[in-house]
């Protein structure tokens, strides 16, 4: 199967809705596993298994799957030789009392759900493992009672511990050591028996200082007379240590000898807590389990997509059987490519072995391969269109393709010139269909209707459009093309009477309407009435001076406007380009200079005019400036 294909159906989002009714993430696990078969037996064996599994829930209040859980990281623990912790231990516990719930369940559901209740014959019963690590561990910690060593052990340590806090008691109690108490409580520090004593005091108290206050005022100090009592403790500690590292090894031991059956158990738990996932899924969304078939034909009654919620229009839906291609049109969001991917999704669920949503009698095909050309497939890094990443996209389905296969194209043949479009779609059909496909696309093209319309194996269908409301009615009519309705969506918008009108008749001739604007009838454009007005309000002239409106400034006209409508002014001893718009004529020159006067040496600074008279009198100091400017400049 084509991992696009799951993309695009969205087959992720219905595991999703299913997984939510598994008790661990055992069953969890195999949803995102389970892929579509293409084998009819496989198919049909996971759909009575769904039988059986509604069967069963419908006969019993209750499914024993708890205690079940993922055993594999403590499975690896073990394998790997590694000593289980008591909690860890526990579970393995629970684990293996839920497998014998399911076992003695299932077993006993055998008149009505014989193939499920097969599966409980291969679950291990490990009675003696439970036992075992019940009597051993009590609130996840070894037992006392798990060995009469251990016992023995635990005793001595609490008597050891009886004569410590005798010791401390008196310690605590004697007005010898009062003022050096801190605190008149037993404390412990690193599992050794301490006093909080005064810290000005430490060295006058006899013993051991095993901590220190944060703060530094206090120390903890195990007294003299208790030290061969807290050795002898220390010494029994580490002998229960041992004893319970023994207990924990035979029980790790116990599960080790069972490994196999233990992780077969685990498989076929798994398994039930999938199926019964599936068959709690369709009790709560009133699924059906289809028929199959594996000849290509496909009848579906009132289907609806899993994953679209509130008021749903169900689907009839049929192909196979009188012909094999199936040609759907209608108005745009009338509901076109709902109903692709409503097949489309239908038929994974079905060979994933999950019910539908539809009603009885509804029969689906087993496909070897399913592919779609749904949505917008536009690839920017690949620089395709959105035509090309479709053509892109039949191309390598049209490679992939065989006799058993499943089909389905939006908008087939779009995204290029109608005509050519149209022609490359039929031929499309045409091969697809020559190659033993079953197939269904969406059109807006009428050429192709007409094409399905002559064709003995393809048949026309319409989604239905209410032309009064606008509204898409989301029903498919086999036998009947629907088209477009662009023209009542125009009318009901309000489009021009007119504008209609010529539409109409452009859809028959094509006899266009050339008639010229009168002129005297029309205002001139906005642009050419800007123009004008530049041009005769804005006749700017060297030597003008204008102010600058975004500067509130002042400025002399260097050069007049050009054909852009900049106009060059020397502001500041620059010269800048502004457009003319931004400008306003404050003097115009011939106000401001007499007849005949160099404008160009308004251009010119004092400091450059200077310099130049100083030229034409020969002077040595200007020549040399000149030439240190030249150098400069290189």
């Amino acid at each position: 199967m084509n991992l696009d294909t799951f993309e695009k159906l969205e087959l992720n989002k219905v595991k999703e809705l299913i997984k939510i009714h598994c008790v661990s993430s055992l069953g969890k696990n195999l949803i995102d596993k389970i892929e579509p078969s293409g084998n009819y037996t496989v198919v049909k064996r996971r759909l009575d298994e769904n039988k059986e599994a509604r069967k069963v829930l419908k006969n019993s209040n209750h499914i024993p799957l708890e205690g079940l859980f993922n055993a594999n990281p403590v499975i690896e623990k073990v394998e790997k030789g590694m000593i289980l912790e008591p909690v860890e231990l526990v579970a393995c516990e629970d684990f293996l009392r839920g497998c014998r719930k399911i076992k003695n369940f299932m077993i006993d559901k055998e008149f009505y759900s014989p193939t499920l209740s097969s599966y409980a014959l291969n679950i291990t019963e490990c009675e003696n493992i439970e036992e075992e690590i019940k009597f051993s561990i009590k609130n996840n910690k070894v037992c006392s009672d798990a060995s009469k060593e251990l016992k023995k052990i635990r005793r001595n340590i609490d008597i050891c511990e009886g004569r410590i806090r005798e010791k401390l008691n008196k310690f605590l109690t004697s007005s010898t050591n009062k003022k050096y108490i801190q605190e008149f409580i037993i404390s412990k520090r690193d599992d050794r028996f301490v006093i909080p004593i005064k810290s000005s005091f430490k060295n006058e108290v006899e013993g051991t200082i095993l901590d220190t206050s944060s703060k530094g005022s206090t120390v903890f100090i195990e007294p003299a007379s208790i030290s061969k009592y807290s050795l002898e403790l220390i010494t029994l500690k580490s002998e229960e240590a041992i004893e319970e590292y023994k207990i924990l090894s035979y029980l790790t031991e116990l599960i080790y000898d069972k490994i196999r059956e233990i992780k077969l158990n685990m498989e076929i738990v798994a398994e039930y807590d999938m199926i019964f996932a599936k068959a709690k899924f369709s009790e709560n969304n009133k699924c059906i389990t289809p028929k199959i078939n594996n000849h290509g034909y496909t009848k579906i009654i009132k289907g609806k997509h899993p994953l679209l919620k509130g008021n749903v229009i169900p689907l009839d839906f049929e192909i196979g059987k009188t012909y094999r291609s199936l040609i759907i049109t209608g108005p745009n969001a009338g509901g076109k490519t709902v109903t692709l991917k409503t097949v489309g999704i239908l038929t994974l669920m079905t060979q994933c072995g999950f019910d539908i949503l539809a009603d009885e009698n509804t029969e689906i095909s087993i496909f070897e391969k399913i592919f779609v050309d749904i949505g917008d497939n536009q690839s920017i890094e690949n620089a395709l269109s959105t035509f090309s990443s479709h053509i892109k996209n039949i191309s390598n389905i049209m490679r992939d393709s065989n006799k058993n296969t499943l089909v389905l194209f939006d908008e087939i043949g779009s995204g290029t010139d109608p005509n050519e479009g149209a022609s490359l779609a039929i031929a499309l059909l045409e091969e697809f269909y020559q190659m033993g496909c079953i197939t269904v696309a969406s059109t807006h093209y009428e050429e192709i209707k007409r094409f399905a319309n002559k064709h003995p194996h393809f048949e026309n269908a319409g989604m239905m459009f209410d032309k009064e409301t606008l509204e898409p009615l989301y029903k498919l009519t086999i036998g009947k093309s629907e088209d477009s309705n662009a023209l009542y969506i125009f009318k009901k918008m309000g489009i021009k009477e007119k504008v209609l009108e010529k539409a109409k008749s452009y859809m028959d001739n094509k006899e266009y309407d050339f008639t010229l604007i009168n002129e005297n009838k029309i205002s001139k454009p906005y642009f050419e009435e800007e123009k004008s007005s530049l041009i005769t309000f804005t006749n700017f002239e060297v030597g003008d001076k204008v102010e600058l409106l975004d500067f509130k400034d002042f400025a002399i006209v260097y050069k007049p406007m050009d054909k852009f409508n900049n106009v060059e002014v020397f502001y500041k001893n620059e010269f800048i380009k502004i457009n003319a718009r931004r400008l306003k004529i404050q003097f115009k020159a011939k106000d401001l200079y007499p007849e005949g006067y160099d404008l160009n040496s308004l251009f010119v600074t004092s400091e450059k005019r200077k310099l130049e008279k100083d030229i034409e009198r020969g002077s040595k100091k200007a020549l040399k400036k000149i030439q240190k400017e030249i150098r400069n400049n290189r």
